[in-house]
């Protein structure tokens, strides 16, 4: 279709503060806030709810480039300003809507569904906002721009999801690591990837202060995602569960929360929707938060009226072991339009509600177990009700985390209960000794 749609960057905290959408700019020079990207909404209005409904569900998997992605399939609505020949996709999005109706039944709530966003090309949602920013690195080359190299700090998933898109686009990509503190599989893919991948003997917040350093010199673009196109890809999330279920909205939606990102999207993409037309209410929205990284969580038991961040401490959970989050205030403006809440999850929590959900057939990262445990919590404490449709956002594949799963099921990890631990059973190489266990196995 004919692009005539409109954006712009504007300052969260000042919406008349706006600068070209084409402009390498992460912050409002005159706040200090995050911006955010604003869409021509009045445009947008001169088509109905009939017209975008038809038109996305027309693109919707199918092999039409680049529209059969999950991202580029609402593109009016993401970054309309990217020219098609730009654009850097792998088919990201259109994952799995699961509906966890075993695991739901167990815990009491039938209408559940997990949103299986690692089932992507690189195994986390972190390819959603990823295809956007690189996407839109190229398009700025394009226009006349230097950029060297892209630069991210990063639990893991972020570096994986750049340096992936950065190779398919011919793009040099830069990662900081926090040393030791990321998986074995989720070291491997910038590596395999070409990055230029510094190990640092800190932790994210650590890793963060020195990227946006960096950022400031040399013409290195900055990809976390204090950097707002990363958000316009992340909020097709709420577009596509939606059209799921055919633009019918759910009551609950829970994402686990670390930079706050993620949260902040999900409800960007549900506002779209509801001011365009095509739903017309608004979920409840969840942040999760792991107890050892819990700085939302804090600030949301005194209503939000302060916000500190915290050292954050090792958890399982190692992709939002963070204790400076740069979107809370993003976050937190969601969380109040939305009637959102925030729990958290302890270690021993987490990682036993990660192993139960995996006996019903899925097999989830230990972010995912954080939403997982505070679902079960709602659910207990009557929040949310039996009758309610709820979704739970899986951040990442299981696959990635193989390291902790296997100490789980081999009882490694100090202060965890194992309830659902799985061990493996050594027999001798004897048809009897087999069937004499099998006997007691299955009864």
């Amino acid at each position: 279709m004919e692009n005539n749609f409109n954006c712009w960057f504007q300052s969260i905290d000042d919406p008349n503060n706006k600068f070209p959408i084409d402009e390498i700019i992460y912050r409002c020079p005159d706040t200090g806030s995050l911006l955010e990207v604003a869409h021509d909404m009045e445009a947008l209005k001169k088509h109905d709810s009939t017209y975008w409904k038809d038109l996305f569900d027309s693109r919707y998997r199918r092999q039409s480039w680049p529209y059969g992605s999950g991202v580029w399939g609402k593109k009016e609505w993401v970054v309309p300003f990217i020219d098609d020949k730009n654009i850097v996709s792998m088919y990201e999005g259109s994952t799995n809507l699961f509906w966890a109706d075993r695991y739901g039944k167990q815990i009491g709530v039938e209408d559940l569904w997990i949103k299986m966003c690692g089932n992507s090309h690189t195994g986390s949602f972190k390819d959603l906002g990823m295809t956007v920013l690189v996407s839109a690195v190229k398009q700025l080359i394009d226009n006349g721009n230097e950029i060297k190299a892209v630069a991210c700090a990063s639990t893991g998933d972020t570096s994986a999801a750049l340096s992936a898109y950065c190779a398919a686009a011919g793009l040099k990509s830069i990662v900081f690591l926090p040393k030791n503190k990321v998986s074995v599989a989720q070291l491997v893919q910038p590596l395999a990837n070409g990055a230029t991948v510094l190990s640092i003997d800190s932790d994210f917040d650590g890793c963060m202060k020195i990227v946006q350093e960096v950022c400031k010199k040399n013409n290195i673009y900055l990809a976390n995602s204090i950097n707002s196109l990363r958000i316009e890809g992340q909020k097709t999330i709420s577009i596509e569960l939606c059209q799921q279920f055919d633009w019918e909205v759910p009551d609950w939606v829970l994402i686990p929360g670390g930079n706050l990102g993620n949260i902040s999207a999900l409800g960007k993409g549900f506002l779209m929707l509801r001011d365009l037309g095509l739903i017309d209410k608004l979920p409840r929205l969840v942040c999760a938060q792991a107890q050892n990284a819990n700085p939302l969580y804090l600030s949301y038991l005194k209503d939000f009226k302060s916000f500190e961040p915290v050292s954050a401490k090792t958890t399982l959970a190692n992709a939002i072991q963070i204790g400076d989050p740069v979107s809370v205030n993003k976050a937190i403006k969601i969380l109040k339009e939305f009637d959102g809440i925030v729990e958290q999850s302890s270690e021993d929590e987490l990682a036993s509600s990660t192993a139960k959900v995996d006996l019903t057939g899925t097999f989830n990262c230990p972010h995912t177990g954080v939403a997982i445990s505070v679902f079960e919590k709602l659910v207990k404490n009557k929040t949310i009700k039996k009758s309610d449709k709820v979704v739970i956002i899986s951040t990442a594949h299981g696959l990635k985390f193989v390291d902790s799963k296997i100490d789980y099921h081999l009882e490694k990890l100090t202060g965890i209960s194992n309830t659902y631990s799985n061990l493996p059973i050594n027999v001798d190489n004897s048809i009897d000794d087999v069937m004499k266990v099998l006997d007691t196995e299955i009864k």
